[in-house]
């Protein structure tokens, strides 16, 4: 069998820009050049979006050092709208962030456009220890957890 690596988790985002200075800024990613500007036939082929055309980056997440996955943001020229953010929606359901101090880093992604979807809690995890977390949006709606553990 040959062997399988994470790679990267694309967001669609309506402004790749605006959304990839966020994470950026407000959780040390990384961009990995070259910029995208991607269409054509086998594209639309590929992704079964007829005449796609793509455009954005990759962010490098942090914490895994030159070779680990990254955030792909792209934007396409035509987009499909969708539902509001709810941790419960199938699908994917979030992505999930560790900081050393939630209350500091909600405060940033804040100040960055995002949102609180729960409240800060507290709780013990037998077995685990302290788990301190919260659900909120980036700018774009998408779902973050932001977490730590003591």
């Amino acid at each position: 069998m040959n062997s399988i690596r994470y790679v990267h988790t694309n967001i669609i985002a309506r402004d790749w820009r605006k959304l990839a200075r966020f994470y950026r800024e407000v959780f040390a990613c990384e961009p990995v050049p070259p910029e995208r500007d991607i269409r054509g036939e086998w594209l639309s082929r590929g992704t079964g979006v007829a005449g796609a055309r793509i455009r954005g980056q990759h962010l490098r997440l942090p914490g895994y050092g030159e070779n680990g996955p990254t955030l792909e943001i792209f934007s396409y020229d035509r987009m499909e709208a969708r539902p509001e953010a709810a941790a419960n929606r199938l699908g994917l359901g979030h992505l999930a962030f560790e900081a050393g101090d939630c209350r500091e880093l909600r405060k940033r992604v804040l100040a960055a456009g995002g949102a609180d979807l729960g409240e800060l809690v507290t709780h013990e995890i037998p077995g685990v220890g302290m788990l301190t977390f919260i659900y909120m949006t980036d700018p774009e709606g998408n779902i973050l957890e932001i977490q730590s553990h003591d």
